[in-house]
């Protein structure tokens, strides 16, 4: 334990709520030797109601998140969805074992 507690529960900060349009998806990943998670392709429903299949992924950075006390996974991604490159999140939900993708709001 350290002076005034700083440090403490660093773990479990909560990061807030997701900002964006969720999309819940079918993510095909691969896990390394060193038991990292790598997300290879996904698809998903648009909404127009056509199955849309998403690949080359290209992730920035991952991260450690808790949403609302549920530990997951955050990629910051980008790839071509429908003929246009779009940065998007992609989130693992540890326990379920779901991912969603999320694209920012529009201005």
């Amino acid at each position: 334990m350290s002076t005034f507690g700083i440090g403490m529960n660093a773990e479990a900060i909560d990061s807030g709520e997701l900002k964006g349009k969720m999309y819940h998806i079918a993510c095909k990943a691969w896990f390394t030797a060193s038991c990292s998670l790598k997300p290879l392709s996904f698809k998903f429903e648009g909404d127009d109601g056509q199955i849309q299949t998403v690949s080359g992924i290209t992730v920035r950075h991952s991260e450690n998140k808790n949403y609302s006390g549920i530990p997951s996974k955050e990629y910051v991604c980008e790839a071509v969805i429908g003929g246009i490159r779009h940065e998007f999140k992609l989130v693992f939900y540890m326990e379920a074992c779901k991912w969603v993708m999320i694209l920012p709001n529009k201005a």
